[in-house]
């Protein structure tokens, strides 16, 4: 896609520093017609914008599902709203439901599996991870926007939404990660889910 686009823009730059000068834009856009750029261009943007959309409705969608499990006690090992969850089994289920894919259980193996992402580039849907037990990536949770997380915290607790600028979490942040298509195995694909 990016190659069309590299084409399309050299061929407007040779096409307009070859017109003459008194060229105006009508036979400009009759050029670009003519060689059947206008279209590709048309084409390229088509397929950006409907991209954008996909990402957009799936970091809504990852949003709006996990947010649907406020409440849902912390169990240590958890991995279901029945049972309760702890942080990186309340991400799995997350991804798990609303993507279909599976990530590795545990916080650090998440971790190790994503895409890393400076912390400026959050979006809503992405992973944040926390050292909370004196060992990096031991905590895990999906960021929602404007500086807050959903995760499920400790025994005793419930998952919940919490500020990541609070000191508590601004002095054990680890780090962001992405989750990409090869972040985890597609659920069709999974022969024995634990």
């Amino acid at each position: 896609m990016s190659k069309w686009l590299c084409i399309l823009i050299l061929a407007c730059a040779t096409a307009a520093h070859a017109a003459p000068q008194g060229t105006n834009s009508d036979d400009m856009d009759r050029l670009l017609a003519d060689k059947g750029l206008l279209t590709r261009l048309e084409d390229v943007s088509h397929k950006v914008a409907d991209k954008a959309h996909t990402v957009a409705d799936r970091a809504s969608d990852l949003v709006v599902n996990a947010m649907g499990f406020l409440g849902v006690p912390y169990k240590r090992g958890g991995n279901s709203a029945e049972t309760g969850f702890d942080c990186s089994g309340f991400v799995r289920a997350i991804y798990q439901q609303t993507v279909g894919l599976v990530l590795p259980r545990r916080a650090d193996q998440q971790a190790a599996s994503t895409q890393v992402i400076d912390k400026k580039e959050l979006q809503p849907g992405d992973l944040v991870f926390f050292n909370t037990m004196r060992r990096t990536f031991s905590h895990v949770g999906i960021y929602v926007g404007d500086g807050k997380f959903i995760h499920s915290p400790r025994s005793g607790s419930e998952v919940r939404v919490e500020d990541m600028r609070q000191s508590y979490w601004q002095r054990r942040f680890d780090g962001a990660r992405r989750v990409t298509p090869t972040a985890g195995t597609q659920v069709g694909q999974v022969d024995d889910i634990k």
